[in-house]
């Protein structure tokens, strides 16, 4: 027999078994002996009481052994012909191909950057140099850009489908097992590329194909059907279906379709900057303590709130995290932030962030589909330009910002290029501006101690997802015009982050079983 019990322990007593198989039987009323193990499926931190508790979800077995805690997912080796081109290696792609082998189908997958181990040097060339590799940087390449840029795996996304798949298999890759119980389960971008690696393995010996340093310049459509791409400018492959995985900063591709009168609409999105805090600081708020009990992670926070009909919100937030360069092209300046698996950076930080739509963008609509990117666009120029174009970031310290005065001094902060001390007050959008002014007294209110003098904000952050959908029919997920052309991902518009983007991909991968099987 397995029953399932909620306990709540102490930080000391969170990796302790035979206290967790005490308080068990004595929650259950039974013997020590009659308990065969006890074992942890689900895992969060409660920090609402003074002292902080870890919520543990058991898994106790009673006379019977225990299961194991997942089962891996078996990928065979593709015996047909059929195939289907994936533009993009990023989660969309990755796990679209790993569908396709299960379901039989050979995936051929173009990634215009490069593997994740050539991939290093050209971001170690942004950050030491400020020399952006428009096509292998923090968002191209291998892996996309949640690889070097954290690998949080919490979404929202549990009604779109099998979360616990998508972890298992990373699992099955090489991430630790601890992400298939935390409730904010997190890889790392020391651990990620490894297991990016690995899938790439997987796919490869299913039969699959990789194709790296691959950019995909134009699509073959003949008759409203897709029949196929053009790489580099000279190669062309054929197939009957090709996936759109190519994330939320591949501007080429919204470009190429609408050049080719391929429907894409504007979309909401969220501009700000990153905010940037001592870890020590938000786990003092967070945890009621000046001393952060050694068993605790480094503390996170979710925040949001309406500003004269705005949604302000932090997003990505990295824990004892870094601030990272995450431009795609040599004259902007883009900011993400990212943390290793270990979290222990002093910093943290998160993008601080306005929700922004077609009344923001107005002056912009000569560029009709395109307003919201060169809105988008231009916040990325302003801030290259003012940071010296080498992609210094332009900070300040969060109590200036709303006194409307430059900083005298900086704070040391974690973004390894540098910083400028900048009004962005002036430089960025007025309404921008006004709501996260607003904002942060709601979010002290809040975190008690989040405004302070402790705090600053570095510009920009204008990344936190497409601002382009690329239209596709609910339920065959492919595009309204395009016979065989699947739209995925975030860079589609249908997706939010690693987790999210897999499952899209899993989905259009069974849609494009649907759609072979019927052309």
């Amino acid at each position: 027999m397995i029953k399932e019990i909620e306990i709540s322990v102490l930080p000391k007593y969170v990796n302790d078994y035979s206290f967790q198989k005490n308080l068990a039987a004595r929650k259950l009323k039974l013997s020590l002996e009659d308990i065969t193990a006890v074992q942890v499926i689900r895992r969060s931190i409660d920090a609402r009481l003074i002292i902080p508790h870890f919520k543990l979800l058991l898994a106790v077995y009673i006379n019977e052994n225990p299961n194991e805690i997942y089962r891996p997912i078996e990928f065979k080796k593709v015996q047909t012909k059929q195939s289907a081109i994936i533009v993009g290696m990023g989660p969309a792609g990755m796990f679209a191909a790993l569908k396709l082998i299960e379901l039989g189908i050979k995936p051929i997958i173009f990634e215009r950057g490069k593997d994740v181990q050539q991939r290093r040097r050209d971001l170690r060339q942004i950050q030491q140099l400020g020399i952006v590799n428009e096509n292998s940087n923090y968002c191209f390449g291998e892996g996309g850009a949640g690889t070097y840029s954290d690998g949080k795996l919490y979404t929202r996304a549990t009604k779109r489908g099998d979360i616990k798949r998508i972890l298992t298999i990373l699992v099955q890759h090489g991430a630790h097992n601890e992400i298939l119980i935390d409730s904010h389960p997190h890889i790392g971008s020391n651990k990620l590329p490894k297991v990016v690696q690995q899938i790439r393995e997987t796919i490869l010996r299913c039969g699959g194909e990789i194709y790296f340093n691959s950019l995909v310049t134009d699509l073959i459509i003949e008759n409203n059907k897709i029949k196929g791409v053009v790489v580099n400018n000279e190669k062309e492959y054929f197939s009957n279906a090709v996936i759109l995985a190519t994330g939320h900063s591949a501007r080429d591709i919204f470009y190429l379709l609408n050049r080719k009168n391929i429907l894409i609409e504007k979309k909401p999105f969220a501009v700000g900057v990153r905010i940037e805090h001592p870890q020590k600081l938000i786990d003092e708020i967070q945890y009621h303590s000046k001393e952060k009990d050694p068993n605790l992670p480094a503390s996170s926070y979710n925040l949001s709130c309406q500003i004269d009909d705005r949604g302000v919100y932090s997003f990505c937030m990295c824990p004892g995290g870094i601030i990272i360069p995450a431009s795609t092209s040599q004259n902007e300046l883009v900011l993400n932030g990212m943390s290793v698996s270990k979290r222990n950076s002093p910093f943290a930080n998160a993008g601080f962030v306005v929700t922004v739509d077609e009344k923001d963008w107005q002056t912009k609509n000569e560029f009709g589909v395109f307003a919201g990117v060169e809105f988008q666009k231009e916040i990325e120029r302003i801030m290259f330009e003012y940071g010296g174009k080498n992609l210094k970031a332009p900070a300040q310290r969060i109590t200036d910002f709303v006194k409307d005065k430059l900083s005298a001094t900086l704070l040391d902060s974690s973004y390894i290029p540098g910083t400028i001390s900048a009004p962005l007050h002036e430089l960025l959008p007025k309404q921008i501006v006004k709501s996260l002014k607003k904002s942060l007294f709601v979010f002290d209110k809040k975190m008690k101690g989040y405004y302070t003098e402790e705090a600053q904000i570095l510009a920009p952050e204008t990344r936190t997802s497409s601002p382009i959908r690329v239209t596709r029919n609910k339920d065959s997920l492919m595009h309204i015009q395009v016979e065989g052309l699947f739209p995925s991902g975030e860079g589609a518009g249908y997706a939010g982050g690693i987790v999210s983007a897999a499952i899209d991909g899993e989905r259009v991968a069974e849609a494009v079983k649907r759609f072979l099987e019927v052309s």
